[in-house]
């Protein structure tokens, strides 16, 4: 393969479905799916599929970004670095998503956090280009924030999180 591939793998992975996709150096989508999030098992199935079949249809990738829903281990030496850790989504708690996608599409996996993912790209193509520092709130299924200083997201000792609390 080229020094630089010609498409990339990419994951939102999020609460209720995995936006997964190949694009182009420029940005462009060439292929797309969206994958409920039900099991581990299930989903990732689903997914190592999708990018497999995109392989087989021509397009090529040795890089995969994710985007995820967390709290996420981001500490490059963990044990359970990439993993997904205590979550109160069903089933996810200690979930090795990163290795696991990894070995599965022989490529290389860069994980963070859905809104780390989200506030680097408004740092690189939205609305905080320009800044020096950036901060992306969401609400969703929880209440997520992520901080990119300099063109780095912010990562700290746990995963930072604005905030998860069980209603009932």
């Amino acid at each position: 393969m080229a020094l630089t591939d010609p498409y990339y793998a990419v994951i939102e992975a999020g609460g209720t479905k995995f936006n997964c996709a190949i694009v182009t150096p420029d940005k462009d989508i060439v292929a797309e799916i969206r994958i409920p999030t039900t099991t581990p098992e299930e989903t990732l199935s689903a997914t190592v599929a999708f990018f497999s079949a995109q392989r087989e249809a021509g397009y090529p990738f040795s890089k995969m970004g994710i985007a995820s829903f967390g709290p996420l281990d981001l500490d490059p030496a963990s044990p359970t670095y990439g993993y997904i850790t205590k979550t109160p989504k069903p089933h996810w708690s200690n979930t090795d998503l990163a290795n696991a996608l990894a070995s599965a599409l022989d490529c290389e996996v860069v994980i963070d956090t859905d809104v780390n993912g989200a506030a680097l790209g408004e740092y690189r193509w939205g609305a905080a280009q320009g800044a020096g520092v950036a901060v992306y709130v969401t609400v969703g299924t929880g209440v997520g924030g992520g901080i990119v200083v300099n063109g780095k997201p912010l990562h700290g000792l746990v995963h930072p999180e604005i905030g998860h609390m069980l209603v009932q």
